[in-house]
């Protein structure tokens, strides 16, 4: 196991990449169905707090295994049934989700994170044997302190339920911890990340979650319909729905942002921004499924929680893309200007009453049309 050039010529995911992103997603659709189910039944803020804790687990586990598949797959039996290791965590800690957020028992989902990540450590011990001089230094470094994080985990594990605002703490410190280990493994030499390959690798996980946005709200339509014949009320939220994922795949593929990967402070801080690229892009199908609930009469909030559920993450979506992303490739201020003036846009039609999901979905496709107009234009001279 040898690092794997950076230069490495037509790059790509492996199938068994590919597999690892769909076992994930089902951790993705566990933990956006109980953020559903938490805010249709008034507990919004517990559960976008429990959301993000879950999600944290997932994507941070999700962004070390690509990062380290990017320097090192060798896509051997034994790096594939280490692979299977991480998957099957992934599966543990998607069966603890409802038990976290129903009850505050977060002791399947740590079990299962604690998995995937020492599963990871191994892998970089294997990295160290088989490595010399500084890049065996770093790959010691990573498993030292993936180890001694999931220490922290286990630990956290121990505090008595009288205790949660201690737990609170500790957690916000592990979750530090875990930011840290990358940073400090690295500061002497960075790992052989492939630029065109951890922009494909990325790219590919926002498509299966916002594939997963529309199975979410495909099936809450289905149902509302078989049951409630509702289907004009419906009409405007699956339309809506339909225009905002459109539109957030547009923008994210606007551009090819390995061209902007040059260097590990760029890849770093958007690496880690896609936390919020990829918990948007999820929580947008919770919105939509809360949306259909409410219009049938079935959630307890009202349209406008039901509608902020669903621009709300559209919003923070198309300002993090931009922000992270997107406006590396604009070449002035009136290229600049569509997608951060979408996202208070989009916040704006939470006030549209049923049609605020459709007003926002317009306004993501009008954002998409400037975009590509402003592109267009020629370029001016000097």
């Amino acid at each position: 196991m040898t690092a794997r050039s950076r230069a490495e010529k037509h790059r790509a995911s492996t199938p068994l990449e590919l597999f690892f992103d769909l076992c994930f997603v089902v951790a993705v659709a566990q933990a956006g169905g109980r953020l559903l189910h938490a805010v249709a039944e008034g507990h919004a803020a517990i559960g976008v707090i429990s959301y993000a804790a879950v999600f944290f687990a997932i994507w941070w586990a999700w962004v070390n295994f690509s990062w380290f598949a990017s320097a090192y797959d060798t896509d051997d039996p034994l790096y594939r049934v280490v692979t299977f290791v991480q998957i099957t965590g992934v599966l543990i800690l998607a069966a603890g989700v409802p038990r976290a957020f129903d009850a505050g028992d977060w002791t399947v989902v740590v079990v299962g994170y604690v998995v995937m990540r020492l599963a990871l450590t191994s892998q970089w011990l294997r990295a160290a044997y088989c490595t010399r001089g500084l890049e065996r230094r770093v790959a010691l470094r990573y498993a030292v302190g993936i180890t001694v994080v999931q220490c922290g985990w286990i630990g956290m594990l121990l505090l008595t339920d009288n205790t949660g605002g201690a737990r609170a703490s500790v957690f916000v410190v592990l979750v530090l911890a875990e930011l840290s280990v990358p940073a400090i493994s690295e500061r002497d030499r960075p790992t052989s990340w492939h630029p065109h390959h951890i922009g494909e690798r990325y790219g590919l996980f926002t498509i299966i979650v916002l594939g997963e946005t529309i199975a979410a709200a495909t099936v809450a339509v289905q149902e509302a319909v078989d049951e409630h014949e509702v289907f004009g009320e419906l009409l405007p939220i699956a339309a809506g729905g339909l225009l905002i994922v459109f539109s957030a795949w547009w923008v994210y593929f606007a551009v090819p942002i390995h061209d902007y990967l040059r260097g590990s402070r760029e890849a770093f801080i958007w690496g880690y921004g896609h936390f919020l690229i990829f918990g948007s892009a999820a929580a947008i199908g919770s919105g939509l499924e809360l949306a259909v609930e409410q219009a049938v009469g079935q959630a307890h909030v009202s349209e406008t929680v039901a509608a902020a559920a669903v621009t709300v993450p559209s919003a923070l979506f198309l300002l993090t893309v931009w922000a992270l992303h997107a406006r590396h490739f604009k070449r002035d201020l009136a290229e600049q200007l569509p997608l951060p003036v979408a996202a208070p846009a989009i916040l704006a039609c939470t006030f549209a009453g049923g049609w605020a999901v459709f007003a926002a979905g317009l306004v993501a496709a009008a954002t998409v049309a400037a975009g590509v107009l402003l592109s267009r234009r020629p370029a001016v001279a000097g």
